[in-house]
């Protein structure tokens, strides 16, 4: 059966689909460490823990794989995706790269509407960090990098960028599941914002990637040293 903090913190959240509600616990035993990098899912021990259907958990799991957490091995299983520390490192030194461009074309390209979203975006963070509501945080994170893209117009840099992510999708959860994480990145969305609304590209550039490499160092103190694996062969 489904503990009693968890059972609670299911029913704050009766107005989203209970596969979601599925979903974002299965990602927070993950980002906790409940459930470790390497491990196998398993879908019947996941569905008596938390008094679902199996059908339910099938669902969140096929949502959680799509976003790069788990992986799926034929003939064996699915598992929660793990990185090497090379593999993490060469994935962060490329997104920084990627997302400086994207700041930078953004700020050449950017709307007012699109900077009032950004801003509204930022200040919803704050909100959320305040009240720690850290999955609504991460999902107005999500949205905060995917408005970038948008306003810099470019598909190729939005797709580089997207494949990226999702190959570090697990570290980013695990920085952004820690509150003083969560309030320097929201700092360095603000440097990013102002960069941009000032059109100067190369500010908005170094902005960007410094973002992305502090996020790196961030959970590279906090957890790189345990991830000497490869996923499951």
């Amino acid at each position: 059966m489904v503990s009693t903090n968890t059972a609670q913190s299911l029913a704050i959240r009766r107005e989203k689909s209970l596969t979601t509600q599925v979903a974002e616990e299965i990602e927070r035993m993950i980002t906790s460490g409940s459930i470790k990098p390497g491990e196998r899912i398993n879908e019947k021990h996941l569905a008596d823990r938390l008094d679902v259907s199996r059908g339910i958990v099938r669902e969140a799991r096929r949502g959680l794989e799509h976003s790069g957490l788990l992986i799926s091995i034929p003939h064996k299983g699915v598992f929660v995706r793990r990185v090497s520390p090379e593999e993490l490192e060469e994935n962060n030194d490329m997104r920084a790269l990627v997302t400086g461009f994207i700041c930078a074309e953004a700020a050449k390209k950017i709307s007012v509407e699109q900077l009032r979203r950004l801003q509204d975006l930022i200040d919803a963070m704050d909100t959320y960090l305040q009240d720690d509501h850290y999955q609504e945080y991460y999902q107005a994170n999500i949205e905060f990098h995917d408005a970038l893209l948008e306003a810099a117009g470019h598909q190729r840099a939005a797709s580089i960028y997207n494949q990226l992510v999702a190959e570090s999708n697990l570290a980013r959860k695990i920085v952004l599941s820690n509150h003083d994480h969560m309030i320097a990145s929201n700092s360095e969305h603000r440097d990013i914002l102002d960069a941009v609304s000032r059109g100067d590209a190369e500010a908005a550039r170094h902005a960007g990637e410094l973002h992305v490499k502090q996020g790196y160092e961030r959970f590279r103190q906090q957890v790189v040293p345990t991830l000497n694996a490869s996923d499951p062969a």
